[in-house]
């Protein structure tokens, strides 16, 4: 009778986390305003503001009409199966809005990959960085290390926004970040939290070059 109650208390704490945690991925979806909020950045491209295992949270429900040159945005490469996440260097055009990125740590921008980004091809601009905590996905395997991600990234953002709505610590915006100069910006990889890859070329290689793992 004791063995069977220490069971049937195990199973309930396992469906307490599960359901809390599925409450977390959900509510910060919708929250955030787009499916995958959460980014492990896989390259050095956009060193020193952004390395390679940052966590990063994009946040969709900011309008594409409301960036600012030195906002850092994630977007899919126009002609790339790749999702990137870069500053916005330059407003290419108005109508239809048109800009061009570049990663802070490489030269130039890349055509096809870093412009011109538009209306359809933007995800969402980054809101908050948690750095290396994306190490776990290399630890852990699927979908242990995400659902740990999740819950880490989900408790941080709850605590940061419960201080205080003007608390800004954290928020990665064109006021906290250097803004972008001629010798930096264009491609940073990125890898999200749904187990897919993508792969950016570096600096020093041709867009249609990739790099693998």
């Amino acid at each position: 009778m004791k063995k069977n109650s220490v069971t049937s208390g195990f199973v309930k704490d396992i469906i307490i986390v599960v359901i809390g945690i599925a409450i977390i991925w959900i509510g910060l979806r919708v929250t955030l305003g787009t499916e995958n909020p959460f980014y492990v950045v896989s390259s050095g491209s956009m060193i020193p503001n952004l390395n390679i295992f940052d966590v990063i949270v994009v946040n969709g429900n900011i309008p594409f009409d409301h960036l600012k040159i030195g906002d850092i945005i994630v977007f899919h490469a126009p002609s790339e199966d790749l999702v990137i996440v870069h500053r916005v260097a330059e407003v290419l055009n108005q109508n239809p809005l048109t800009i061009r990125t570049k990663g802070d740590a490489n030269p130039g921008s890349i055509p096809g990959v870093d412009f011109p980004i538009t209306q359809s091809n933007y995800i969402g601009k980054v809101v908050y960085v948690v750095p290396q905590i994306g190490y776990v996905t290399r630890i852990l395997t699927p979908p242990i290390n995400y659902i740990i991600i999740a819950v880490i990234v989900g408790i941080m953002i709850v605590k940061q926004f419960g201080k205080s709505k003007t608390n800004t610590v954290g928020v990665l915006s064109s006021e906290d970040l250097p803004p972008s100069s001629d010798n930096s910006s264009a491609s940073a990889e990125t890898r999200n939290l749904a187990d897919k890859e993508y792969f950016m070329p570096d600096k020093d290689q041709k867009p249609e070059e990739k790099k693998e793992e």
